[in-house]
């Protein structure tokens, strides 16, 4: 991988970890290909039978890498460089963006969150993105993205809306409010609370390993097969939606009122 993912394989787990530690694992350009690349090369590893996905440092991933935010500020789009989260490619029902999180889904093995820290806007749809979600109770975590003038759109309506009630969706997304682990574990976001995630992520993933490798992919594709039939649908109304907000007047007034500091004046259409 490159310097921005790392992956270890030992006894039939896969350890995945964001390693931009200076940053709180934000995604730039460089994470959003190396966590893609990361989830292709599992789909098909030999040999792995449960994965455990985290991220170095204070935090699991603090979301979309804070230069994003200040080419929106002046109107702009995300650039459109290497690793650009608005890249399509043939043969998926994603963007480069949502395959981030939608990966761990399509590896045929279970994915275990181990989520710490901070884990907002994007980096909460990566960690929904996963079968579980092992969380420490003093997370930081945030449907971010209308506190910028945007929608979720990374997969994370689609997730959220299966894990909680319409209405609590609701809320987290339009209030973009900060909440804590203890809550995500009363909603239903976090399957489990712990104050050592990432070892007890482990420690699940080795009990998984131990059972039927056959057996497990087989229970994580039905399970999954129920969940995701009109997934396609969705992110490509995710895909709509963002695209018609990115750089509009109320959207780079949502950003511009945040770096000032301000109340935003936001426009009735």
């Amino acid at each position: 991988m490159n310097d921005r993912v790392s992956i270890s394989i030992s006894d039939g787990v896969a350890d995945v970890k964001m390693i931009r530690a200076d940053k709180r694992n934000a995604l730039d350009g460089a994470m959003f290909s190396a966590l893609a690349e990361a989830g292709e090369r599992l789909k098909t590893e030999h040999g792995v039978r449960a994965v455990v996905l985290s991220g170095d440092g204070s935090s699991f991933c603090a979301g979309l890498d804070f230069s994003s935010f200040q080419t929106m500020a002046g109107g702009g789009g995300a650039a459109n460089t290497e690793g650009n989260p608005g890249a399509m490619k043939d043969g998926r029902i994603t963007h480069l963006g949502q395959q981030v999180a939608w990966v761990w889904q399509e590896v045929p093995v279970p994915v275990i969150a181990a989520v710490h820290g901070h884990a907002l806007g994007g980096g909460i749809q990566i960690a929904l993105g996963a079968d579980i979600r092992i969380v420490h109770p003093d997370t930081q975590l945030s449907a971010r993205e209308v506190h910028w003038g945007l929608v979720p759109d990374m997969t994370g309506t689609l997730m959220l809306s299966q894990l909680v009630r319409a209405d609590i969706a609701k809320e987290l997304v339009f209030t973009a409010r900060v909440f804590d682990g203890r809550e995500a574990y009363a909603i239903g976001l976090a399957t489990k609370l712990s104050d050592t995630p990432y070892d007890d992520a482990h420690a699940l993933a080795r009990e998984i390993a131990g059972r039927s490798p056959d057996a497990v992919r087989g229970a994580k594709a039905l399970i999954n097969g129920l969940m995701h039939d009109k997934a396609a649908a969705q992110f490509a109304e995710e895909r709509r939606v963002i695209g018609s907000l990115i750089g509009r007047p109320n959207q780079v007034e949502a950003v511009m009122s945040n770096f000032d500091k301000r109340a935003a004046n936001f426009v009735d259409q």
